[in-house]
């Protein structure tokens, strides 16, 4: 496993923790740095925690928007942990390829959630690197969505039914 990706492993666990104890995330991230009590916190699980942190008003509600009927308080902890990162990484890290972030998200999933998450993750985070890196600069701070064109807008497999939201 390269560092990155250790280092993203690093920062859903933070997410995780943070969602679960009700805390923000920068402020279990600051416990974290130094401690010897906890698994060492490297300078790119910083960055991405504290960019989630920065920006997760407006993460949310991309997520909730794009998820398709997904409450976000309906979605397991840990999944929520690696869409949040997921969609950091797609509209705030422009150095990594969309494919990139996407592939590590599900591998995420894979590595510590349900089943179903991977696939889940997929569809979301596919919907989002879909659209082009215009409209993804235009998320970063409206509230709009952009119009989605022509995009093949029926549910992929991982979409809930009516009755699963």
């Amino acid at each position: 496993m390269g560092a990155r990706s250790k280092a993203r492993e690093r920062a859903v666990e933070v997410l995780y923790e943070a969602d679960l104890r009700e805390l923000p995330p920068d402020a279990l991230l600051r416990e974290r740095v130094g401690s010897t009590e906890a698994p060492a916190v490297g300078e790119y699980t910083i960055t991405l925690v504290s960019g989630v942190a920065e920006h997760r008003e407006r993460i949310d509600e991309l997520i909730v928007e794009y998820s398709q009927g997904w409450a976000l308080s309906r979605m397991p902890v840990v999944d929520r942990a690696v869409l949040r990162l997921g969609f950091f990484e797609l509209l705030w890290e422009d150095d990594i390829p969309p494919a990139v972030v996407i592939d590590e998200a599900v591998q995420l999933g894979k590595a510590l959630s349900t089943d179903d998450t991977p696939r889940f993750v997929n569809g979301v985070l596919g919907r989002l690197a879909g659209i082009d890196e215009r409209q993804r600069e235009s998320l970063r701070s409206s509230g709009e969505r952009p119009d989605s064109g022509d995009q093949d807008t029926a549910p992929d497999e991982g979409s809930p039914t009516a009755s699963e939201r």
